[in-house]
């Protein structure tokens, strides 16, 4: 005879093309078997697990292999979510990256999902070993705890196959027995094939993607008008130029140069060795100053450029330094150069270390002749090595943090100019070029 076998806990799988995050529900259902037809074509799908009877889900799995990326999310009883797992498939196909977890833990009922007051905890993992543990036990506005994660942690997880993925939620929530997996009844109109999932509502998971430059050539033609959220019109005025940078190595050198001793520029471009005009693209606008009581204008800087050429960029990417992997950003994440003192630069690369250190010497020590500062700009100081003609020049951001370093490039694919925004990228209200500017 069979006997007992104990309990086990039934649960409902089903597919799709997306997942609508605002309503909880299936976006375009698909078959199994052609989930798994997009799981073997690298193509966005996701799984969807439930307790037979149950309205909210227990589980989501969010798949696209061709973004090197799954996505979990376990959902409470309430339907919040309560955890996020981030996966990421690099180079070794046999196993997942833990990228990044995030965890919530609500303290009543009532709580609305993701509440500011919410505690919470985060773990960010690298594959070079690199990573940190975020706690913040009174939710967002409290206190912050930030620990370097132990030797003992787990990076790495075996990747499933298609049918083998374990519904982690029921672990962790206890549920009895061993997970029985039964398929949930499609609606009749379920795709039996791949299809297309740009038509989906916004409110729909996607896979995520890096930041996007946005139109910055926009930010260099006169007449265009835009916002930064504060002030509600601002107009671009003709860019500034300010003088030239020299790179005789015929490398570029995109960096903080403040806290950079002995690593080398965060990031470098290959250009032709010449001598590159510097400008800073400009805006225009009033507002009513409490301080000063009345109405005042002013310009301000929103990004510096060094341009490479006279053709126009075409078409723009954001520069990777030699560490960095855009398979580890998530959604509207960035790679550039860090700075501690809101300073940047553009440098020969070629003269780095000696550029670097007359910096130093410079701006810290105060030396005479070490180099020159620039008045009333963004760029701010001027250092040249004597021996190979190389100079760094240093601009202003607006504060501390990463910046990334767009790189434009003309019809044929060369480098055409190399921008760094000194604040976000301001919205376009009216683009210049409409108006025939």
């Amino acid at each position: 005879m069979g006997g007992d076998q104990g309990p086990v806990t039934v649960v409902e799988v089903a597919y799709a093309l997306a997942w609508d995050l605002e309503a909880r529900a299936l976006w375009r259902p698909l078959t199994a078997e052609a989930a798994r037809e997009r799981d073997g074509a690298g193509l966005p799908y996701v799984v969807v697990y439930r307790i037979p009877g149950r309205e909210v889900p227990l589980e989501v799995r969010l798949v696209s292999w061709r973004d090197h990326y799954v996505g979990l999310w376990s959902y409470d009883d309430q339907g919040r979510r309560t955890d996020e797992l981030d996966l990421r498939l690099l180079d070794d196909q046999s196993r997942l990256l833990s990228r990044r977890a995030r965890r919530w833990q609500y303290t009543g009922l009532e709580m609305a999902e993701f509440d500011g007051e919410c505690p919470r905890s985060s773990t960010e993992l690298f594959p070079d070993g690199r990573g940190s543990i975020t706690q913040q036990p009174q939710g967002e506005r409290g206190r912050t705890l930030v620990t370097v994660p132990g030797a003992d942690i787990r990076r790495w997880e075996v990747r499933p196959g298609f049918d083998d993925w374990p519904v982690v939620t029921a672990r962790r929530r206890g549920l009895p027995g061993p997970v029985v997996l039964q398929a949930a009844v499609l609606a009749s109109h379920a795709a039996e094939t791949p299809d297309d999932a740009s038509g989906a509502p916004a409110t729909c998971w996607r896979p995520p993607r890096p930041a996007q430059p946005g139109p910055i050539d926009a930010l260099f033609r006169p007449g265009t008008r835009v916002t930064d959220g504060y002030h509600p019109e601002m107009t671009v005025v003709e860019p500034r130029r300010t003088g030239t940078l020299r790179v005789p190595s015929g490398l570029l050198a995109v960096s903080g140069p403040d806290n950079l001793s002995g690593e080398g520029p965060a990031v470098t471009v290959p250009v032709p060795p010449g001598e590159y005009v510097l400008e800073e693209a400009q805006v225009h606008f009033g507002y009513d100053c409490e301080w000063r009581q009345g109405w005042v204008t002013r310009t301000d800087t929103t990004a510096v450029r060094l341009r490479v050429s006279e053709t126009p960029a075409l078409s723009w990417e954001m520069r990777l330094g030699p560490d960095d992997d855009p398979r580890l950003l998530g959604e509207n994440e960035i790679f550039g150069f860090d700075t501690d003192s809101a300073t940047g630069c553009f440098a020969d690369a070629g003269a780095w270390e000696s550029l670097h250190r007359l910096f130093e010497r410079h701006l810290v020590q105060g030396e005479p002749g070490a180099g020159e500062d620039i008045p009333d700009s963004m760029y701010l100081v001027r250092t040249r090595d004597e021996a190979s003609g190389g100079e760094l020049v240093a601009f202003a951001t607006t504060g501390d943090g990463t910046y990334p370093v767009w790189v434009g490039r003309s019809a044929d694919g060369a480098v055409a100019e190399v921008v760094v925004l000194v604040v976000g990228m301001p919205t376009v209200l009216k683009d210049g070029s409409a108006d025939g500017a």
